[in-house]
């Protein structure tokens, strides 16, 4: 995800955001839809007894990279590293370690775009994983000064902030890592040789670098990998372009350390061995899904998105409609910004490389300087651009048929950009401030699920971790690295704040979104509503490099708990915990593409609730899009718009492998991972079997 690399590049960075979704324009009629009455009319008007779900995202970890050796309740079954014979129990490579080895391979001009590069080897030995960004030192100097300011954390978790840094250089070769010049080429586990709780390299996993990771072709198509995404690329994506080119030309002299990555792709931890100690517990007491995918291939701002409309979003123009963004063309004229940007994405070879995009990035420049790239968006109906035909053709040759849900000419987010809306509502794409980005997309008009839960008259917010501080300080200018002036509130991790109808109405931008601090308070109060999304800071929401793990451990746990502590409450909620994306980590599950856009890598999902106890492990296909399935078969609610992911008809399968849908495209809603025949005692809490 950029942000984290931008502000370490930038103090008074505001972070690069999502997309310009393409929003449907509605009256809102009738009562005010942010008044408590009109909202929670029919709330309680479900299909089942839960009555609350609460949806908590961390950030950038894949299913294999958390659980790689966790081993299910006897009748229980799990895919990952351990199950397939990848790595044995103490991490070490397993009999079948050569099915996830890594590869190296070729992409020059005068070839375009290959999804499926060609010339492949094995590796000998895996390139040297690097430190990449992350911390020498932890933010926080003591625990004193981090109980102070922390309020998202329980208090045996604060100690956390003050733990961990690297003690290494940045885009160093990580010595913390034993026999780091000499490793087998495939995964690796991470706390060898350095603690769980340390802060560790982010991987590389953009749109394009992530559909080159996977190395999907149909040649390698089998009856359990019927997409023939062989995941096999990782490392090679991150040694060759890393997060992108920006249009500079390739560095002279160009080695494996250039990007600065390394193989970081392919660690992983060891919950056998202590690792993600509350992550266990959880899998362990209520219910894991083991085929829980990202929706978009890429990063933070798209998955986001996804979650948020069950789409894509799109360049749009004022009256909504889509438009062309920005292309070689000088923008922010007359300010100190002003630059030649490429805001439309190349991912070709550029001359002299192997792999390295000609256009791609997060954008350059800014904050005083003139701007530069940040190729981010695609008109992926139109064949003739760069990287859309190996994506299209692909697709055509699966054995189901896909549609890539590319409308003309509409230009679609897939990278991180800032959402077209300041947390006040003011617009943030045509504010021309020296520290706003021109790298933002407009409001769009496209419908999204608060605008469904609104026309429904069910209540929902979207609770932000530092939403008051980022209210007052819109543009992040007080950014520090932690204390009073500390400001980690991520603008592109809220769906919402791309919405023109919920940001440019008073009523329903102050009633639908705010800060942790009012989450805590809602729980203990019993004023809950009906559907909450609740997104960490940066600090705690468990990104690598800028985060860490066991942080995002310690949220969910202070919320999971004060839930508990609600025994009312407690009864009818289902808490989902998932992540936004794999962050670049290798995972073996299986991949179903959907459309362009995806699906992409396996990540967790857990859902705690009193009727998800005992230890299942559920194994039917779902991404974000599931959990709006289930809000909206739990309330009766219809899709979001004719084209969102949400019409896709609930997995089938025949036969022993329950990870492949046979009726593909096909997403879960959930359903499957409850058990509401549970006994009463579930809702006091206990842990009796499913």
């Amino acid at each position: 995800m950029s942000y984290k690399q931008v502000i370490a590049k930038s103090k008074k960075y505001v972070r690069i955001g999502l997309t310009s979704l393409a929003m449907f324009q509605f009256s809102l009629g009738g009562p005010l839809a942010g008044s408590a009455q009109a909202q929670q009319n029919n709330d309680g008007d479900t299909k089942t007894p839960i009555k609350h779900v609460i949806v908590i995202i961390g950030e950038n970890r894949s299913f294999d990279h958390v659980y790689a050796t966790y081993q299910p309740a006897v009748g229980e079954k799990v895919h990952n590293l351990l199950s397939e014979g990848i790595i044995n129990a103490d991490g070490t490579p397993g009999p079948n370690f050569s099915t996830a080895t890594a590869f190296h391979a070729t992409d020059k001009q005068p070839n375009p775009f290959l999804l499926s590069p060609m010339n492949k080897s094995l590796y000998p030995v895996l390139p040297t994983p690097l430190t990449a960004g992350a911390p020498t030192d932890p933010p926080v100097a003591t625990v004193a000064e981090a109980a102070k300011d922390e309020t998202a954390l329980p208090g045996n978790y604060v100690k956390f902030l003050t733990t961990g840094g690297t003690g290494l250089p940045k885009f160093s070769p990580d010595t913390r890592i034993p026999e780091v010049f000499n490793l087998q080429p495939g995964p690796f586990q991470l706390s060898n040789g350095m603690p769980y709780d340390s802060y560790t390299a982010s991987p590389v996993h953009r749109f394009y670098q992530m559909w080159q990771q996977l190395d999907c072709n149909i040649e390698y198509a089998t009856e359990s990998n019927p997409s023939g995404c062989k995941a096999d690329l990782f490392p090679w994506v991150e040694i060759t372009i890393g997060a992108g080119s920006n249009g500079s030309p390739v560095p002279s002299p160009f080695t494996e350390e250039t990007t600065g990555e390394g193989s970081a792709a392919m660690g992983f931890y060891n919950v056998q061995n202590g690792d993600a100690p509350y992550m266990l517990q959880l899998a362990q007491q209520y219910t894991l899904d083991d085929n829980f995918h990202q929706s978009i291939m890429g990063g933070t701002g798209a998955n986001h998105i996804a979650l948020g409309f069950g789409d894509a979003i799109y360049f749009s123009d004022s009256n909504g409609n889509p438009a062309t963004p920005p292309e070689n063309i000088t923008v922010w004229k007359g300010t100190p910004d002003a630059g030649v940007v490429n805001e439309i994405e190349d991912p070709d070879p550029a001359a002299n490389s192997n792999n390295w995009y000609t256009e791609d990035g997060y954008g350059g420049g800014g904050y005083g300087s003139p701007v530069s790239g940040g190729g981010s968006y695609v008109n992926c109906s139109d064949i003739t651009q760069p990287g859309i035909p190996a994506v299209l053709e692909y697709l055509s040759k699966l054995p189901y048929q896909v549609n890539p849900n590319c409308d003309p000419n509409h230009y679609y987010l897939v990278n991180n950009y800032n959402p077209g809306y300041f947390g006040d509502g003011s617009n943030a794409y045509t504010d021309h401030f020296v520290y706003n980005t021109p790298f933002t997309i407009p409001g769009t008009t496209v419908r999204s699920i608060g605008d469904e839960l609104l026309e429904a008259n069910i209540s929902w917010k979207y609770y932000g971790d530092q939403w008051d501080r980022y209210l007052k300080d819109k543009y992040q200018l007080n950014y520090g690295d932690f204390g009073t002036e500390s400001d980690e509130y991520c603008n592109i991790c809220n769906p919402f704040q791309y919405s023109t109808s919920i940001m440019t109405n008073a009523a329903v931008r102050t009633a639908h979104l705010q800060d942790t601090t009012n989450l805590y308070q809602d729980i203990k109060k019993g004023t809950l509503p009906a559907v909450s999304f609740v997104k960490p800071s940066g600090f705690v929401d468990g990104h690598p490099a800028s985060s860490k793990l066991d942080l995002f451990e310690g949220f969910v746990k202070k919320i999971v708990d004060a839930v508990q502590a609600n025994p009312t409450l407690w009864q009818d909620t289902a808490i989902f915990v998932t992540f936004d994306e794999g962050g670049g980590y290798y995972d073996s599950g299986y991949v179903q593409p959907l459309d362009f856009f995806g699906d992409g890598t396996r990540i967790p999902l857990l859902v705690i609730s009193p009727f998800t106890q005992g230890g299942h492990v559920s194994h039917l296909y779902g991404d974000h899009v599931s959990i709006l399935k289930f809000v909206e078969r739990n309330w009766g609610l219809g899709p979001i718009t004719k084209r969102s992911r949400d019409n896709f008809p609930n997995p089938k399968v025949i036969g022993n492998n329950p990870y492949v849908p046979t009726n593909s495209p096909a997403l879960s809603d959930l359903f499957e991972m409850f058990n509401f025949k549970t006994s009463t005692d579930a809702a006091t809490g206990s842990s009796g079997g499913k």
